[in-house]
């Protein structure tokens, strides 16, 4: 469509002077941000080596490369453009080019079409490459070798978007969905592994499988890191009690409060009200136990919390193996309440990033989606934790005998908040470095000699550009 018969126009609403709007001659995007971030991509080699774990099986003259496509729908999920439809748009953005290695007049990049056959091409071999390559990710995010890995397992809804494969109603959820699996990292904020599920499946299905596979993988590159594993009552269950204790990992699953455990805790929850009434500050009681449910085939230790505030009364149950539980089973409960971080990663990679929105018909390509989701979360974390700024934070009425990054509680949500007030990038979700970074209007005009690409000296947000610019080329510099 040719807008040249439509423009200029003008609008009278301003009673300073007239408005008149025409069209720009220069190329133009509205996604600029993205350049710093391919800058730190060359330097991690992250969607280079996503796309080498894909067989290209096409012949004869190939227009888009699969690092080109590939690259297209990662950054295209940094930006907020889940669909491939967005690329029928975005193909000819010259910000979107300049990411995918072509200058702003070459050609095109793919369309629609393309890329849904890109996606529905991927077979089961290409998938556990993904799967591979995801993992080896989170392994060389560790500068030093670790002495411990901290995983966390969860689960989350995915509604359906049509008649796709496998689809199926979830009674709990009330809706056709697929139900995927995520473990991340907490010292590294890392996808580690992702997996994608019919839509009735226990939560639990495959973890087993998954852990197994993860765990084999660490101790090849650290043999000697201690492995815990968090999850909620969905993975609590003998299966994984079973596989833990099998390769030695620490675990600490939610246990669901049933009309037994509630009968033994009854007394320790009535304590609990009663000094809350005394004292009208919240109490927190905690009472371990060896515990046995019916399906279980041995007892497991249990530890109980018991709560009472102002909001009313609140019980929690927890199995575990870690050491210690019976002496110290508030921080056992503690240890396990710190997951909460994870679910911020589930979060960012449902919400966030659009993993919600697997909209192919088939599995498997709904499946490879899935790996593009979650790396491109593992592009924005490591970014993160590349940028962000050393600050000092006034921490003088929270805990000083500790690090801050060993608060627990409301003295780690404390220091949290004060890092994101400090640092809006460097704990940023990808909302945020959307409207800091990657949203941002440019100006690129191409040359014999450069490309040049003009910003606006009036955006309020071009002092972080810099910044963020700066830090990444001095990643990328360093040995």
């Amino acid at each position: 469509m040719s807008l040249q018969g439509v423009f200029p126009f003008v609008l009278d609403f301003s009673p300073k002077k007239r408005i008149e709007v025409e069209v720009s001659g220069a190329q133009l995007t509205g996604e600029a941000g993205l350049l710093p971030i391919r800058q730190f991509d060359e330097a991690i080699r992250l969607t280079e080596r996503f796309s080498a774990a894909l067989r290209d099986t096409r012949t004869g003259d190939v227009l888009h490369s699969t690092l080109a496509m590939t690259r297209q729908r990662i950054y295209g999920i940094l930006a907020d453009y889940e669909d491939q439809n967005d690329h029928d748009t975005l193909r000819s953005d010259p910000a979107f080019k300049l990411v995918c290695d072509r200058l702003p007049d070459d050609l095109d990049l793919a369309s629609q079409p393309t890329l849904s056959r890109f996606e529905n091409a991927v077979s089961v071999a290409d998938l556990k490459r993904l799967r591979d390559e995801l993992c080896n990710e989170f392994l060389d995010a560790f500068t030093t070798p670790p002495t411990r890995i901290t995983l966390d397992i969860d689960a989350f809804d995915d509604p359906a978007h049509g008649q796709q494969q496998l689809i199926f109603f979830h009674g709990f959820y009330e809706q056709y969905q697929y139900l995927p699996i995520a473990i991340t990292c907490a010292e590294t904020d890392m996808v580690a592994l992702v997996g994608l599920r019919h839509g009735t499946c226990a939560a639990s299905l495959g973890a087993d499988d998954d852990l197994r596979y993860l765990a084999q993988r660490i101790r090849e590159r650290f043999p000697d890191v201690e492995i815990i594993v968090r999850g909620d009552s969905g993975f609590g269950v003998p299966r994984m009690y079973d596989v833990c204790e099998e390769l030695r990992i620490t675990h600490t699953f939610g246990l669901a409060m049933n009309a037994r455990l509630k009968a033994i805790s009854e007394e320790l929850l009535e304590q609990a009200q009663k000094q809350f009434e005394e004292t009208g500050q919240k109490q927190r009681l905690f009472l371990s136990l060896p515990y046995q449910a019916e399906s279980w085939d041995q007892p497991r230790h249990v530890v109980i919390k018991c709560e009472a505030h102002a909001q009313g009364t609140n019980r929690r149950a927890v199995s575990t193996n870690r050491p210690g539980w019976f002496v110290n089973p508030a921080a056992v409960y503690d240890e396990y309440a710190e997951r909460g971080e994870s679910e911020n990663r589930n979060k960012e990679l449902k919400r966030e990033l659009a993993a919600d929105r697997l909209s192919d018909h088939r599995f498997m390509a709904n499946f490879f989606r899935l790996y593009l989701h979650a790396a491109a979360l593992n592009l924005l974390v490591r970014l993160r934790r590349a940028t962000a700024r050393k600050i000092e934070i006034n921490t003088t009425d929270l805990n000083r005998e500790i690090p801050p990054e060993a608060f627990a509680g409301w003295d780690r949500r404390t220091w949290f908040n004060r890092r994101r007030r400090n640092d809006p990038l460097g704990e940023g979700f990808a909302c945020t470095w959307r409207q800091r970074l990657i949203k941002v209007a440019a100006e690129i005009t191409v040359s014999a000699r450069r490309v040049l690409v003009r910003l606006s000296a009036s955006w309020p947000f071009a002092e972080e550009y810099q910044r963020i610019s700066q830090a990444v080329l001095a990643y990328t510099r360093s040995p």
